[in-house]
């Protein structure tokens, strides 16, 4: 292997270590409300201790969230300031298609079938999941599956991308000094980041809405934010090149302290305070943060060959799998009485859903998402049907 490609490797391998991490912190996040409870005194988690319960409680979809933006949005932030091509559009849409949508119709059927066992049973809720606008139903945005809320942010962030990447790239192609394109870019960027922030303050402080208005708060006008931010980071690393890479002085206090702020952000504080309200845009930024001082570095370093571990690479590769099916399998095994009951029954639990959901993931994985990821062979590099069957050239 030479040495310019080691580098890329190591980055490769830390961000599916990243993914291993936020899906394995997914499914504590999830176990740790089920056992939280919830009275007239306000709520109690299954832990009496802020900072445990901080640890523990740490909602990553926002991780996800720059990660996606970030890979997906790095070869137009090239293309746009130094010039190059970018897959069309067909293509890129084909290629994010096989990736999610075999794995979730094929849970979203199953989950559902299994809660409305007779017809018509919930159609609604079925028809809006399989549209992946569920998130704009404020009664059926946690139905099925509660967490692919997220996956239609994902889907619009598709479309978003596909829509504006092109127009960046062209839009960057007159001016002649890259410190214009890289402005040009990172404007877009920011503006894309500052729009959710200002429609939290207004529905927060200028319309009064409340946090249980899940559509208000968890839809593409309040959530765009860790998009935007891992689009900033790819036309960040973009501009820089080979420049400005971390050693380990550098990237190891950098990543400790985007780390200790999500977790004082993480800190219980009311449902409706500042911290709460701006959580995911502030959050979206220390990731950003932690991101950087992991991908760009001049050599490795202890927390990146943390990330490139095989066990946790490895669960990075399952971890869509792992995302969609751990809360069906955590309910139902809540339902049959497996997991135990009260509070303290929060670690067994854990270990309980861990010790079936990653295997159900495994399965999953190459069953569904490998087989489906070889469909893309079918097209080649500029979006037309791969012929693997020529007419032979007449004499």
């Amino acid at each position: 292997m030479s040495t310019a490609a080691a580098p890329a490797r190591s980055r490769a391998g830390a961000i599916d270590g990243l993914r291993g991490l936020a899906a394995l912190s997914t499914v504590v996040f999830h176990v740790w409300q089920q056992y939280v409870r919830h009275d007239a005194q306000g709520s109690h988690p299954p832990i009496d201790n802020p900072l445990v319960g901080a640890v523990l409680s740490l909602e990553v979809i926002d991780l996800f969230f720059v990660l996606s933006a970030y890979l997906l949005t790095l070869p137009y932030a090239r293309a746009a300031l130094d010039g190059g091509s970018v897959r069309p559009a067909r293509l890129f849409l084909f290629r994010r298609a096989i990736r999610i949508l075999p794995l979730y119709f094929v849970a979203v059927l199953v989950v559902w079938a299994s809660r409305n066992p007779t017809l018509p049973g919930n159609w609604r809720d079925l028809v809006e999941h399989l549209t992946f606008t569920h998130v704009f139903d404020q009664q059926r945005i946690f139905y099925t599956i509660g967490p692919t809320w997220s996956l239609s942010l994902e889907v619009l962030f598709y479309l978003v991308l596909v829509a504006l990447g092109p127009l960046a790239v062209r839009a960057c192609r007159p001016l002649r000094r890259r410190g214009s394109r890289v402005a040009v870019c990172a404007a877009g960027c920011a503006l894309l980041f500052v729009v959710p922030v200002v429609w939290l303050a207004v529905a927060r402080y200028g319309l009064g809405v409340p946090y249980t208005d899940w559509v208000a708060y968890f839809g593409p006008q309040a959530r765009f934010g860790g998009f935007a931010a891992g689009m900033g980071l790819a036309v960040a690393t973009a501009a820089l090149g080979d420049r400005g890479r971390l050693g380990p002085r550098g990237a190891l206090p950098l990543a400790a302290l985007s780390l200790a702020g999500l977790l004082a952000l993480a800190m219980p504080s009311g449902p409706e305070s500042f911290a709460a309200t701006f959580y995911h845009p502030i959050a979206s930024a220390l990731w950003t943060v932690l991101v950087f001082s992991t991908v760009h570095l001049r050599r490795p370093h202890a927390v990146q060959r943390l990330l490139t571990a095989r066990q946790l690479t490895a669960v990075g590769l399952i971890s869509y799998s792992l995302f969609v099916w751990h809360e069906p399998v955590m309910r139902q095994l809540y339902q049959a009485g497996v997991l135990p009951a009260g509070p303290s029954g929060f670690p067994v639990a854990l270990l309980i859903v861990y010790l079936v959901a990653l295997p159900v993931a495994t399965v999953s994985y190459w069953l569904l998402e490998y087989p489906a990821g070889l469909l893309g062979r079918l097209r080649d590099r500029r979006g037309r049907r791969r012929e693997f069957y020529p007419e032979p050239a007449a004499r």
